[in-house]
């Protein structure tokens, strides 16, 4: 009998996994986000079932996320870059961030939100653009540089989520 591969694995872990509910919030932006800990929680179970280990190593200024067959030893990964220039608080804040995304877009989660109730109460509002880890970058370089007015006006062409925010707060407040 074949060993079934990292694929066939993968395709069976897509059939049982749920959406994942959004039980963050985010005061700053009245918001809400799916939580590292809820995806581990709901993923990890899955994959161990299925004979798949998960891992999320730090090297050099990757935050990365590796699924490695226990029988094959095939393995699927995907990276991201950390911003430089960090202190402690802002990286920690930065990798969370980071491992979040990253295993929801390897793993390709759904997570759901409250059935459209928070957007039928609100009215729609003009779409601005994903802060990008790039731009990120740029302003906590351009905060460190003692533009913080500029930076903070320039937040507010951005969308920018719970953790970002949580990074440009704790940058703002170390200088």
């Amino acid at each position: 009998m074949k060993t079934p591969n990292l694929n066939s694995k993968l395709l069976q872990f897509q059939s049982k996994v749920n959406a994942i509910k959004k039980d963050g919030k985010n005061p700053h932006f009245k918001s809400s986000y799916t939580t590292l800990n809820d995806i581990l929680a709901e993923v990890k179970p899955l994959l161990s079932e299925l004979g798949l280990i998960i891992l999320q190593p730090i090297n050099h200024d990757l935050v990365t996320t590796v699924i490695t067959c226990s029988e094959t030893g095939e393995s699927v990964s995907s990276s991201i870059s950390l911003p430089s220039g960090l202190n402690p608080q802002q990286l920690g804040s930065a990798v969370t961030y980071f491992r979040r995304y990253n295993i929801s877009s390897l793993l390709a989660l759904e997570s759901t939100d409250d059935d459209g109730n928070d957007a039928s109460v609100k009215p729609k509002q003009e779409s601005k653009p994903m802060l990008t880890p790039e731009t990120l970058k740029k302003m906590i370089t351009a905060i460190q540089e003692g533009k913080s007015d500029k930076v903070k006006e320039a937040m507010e062409n951005y969308t920018i989520s719970g953790p970002q925010s949580n990074v440009l707060k704790l940058a703002l407040i170390n200088v």
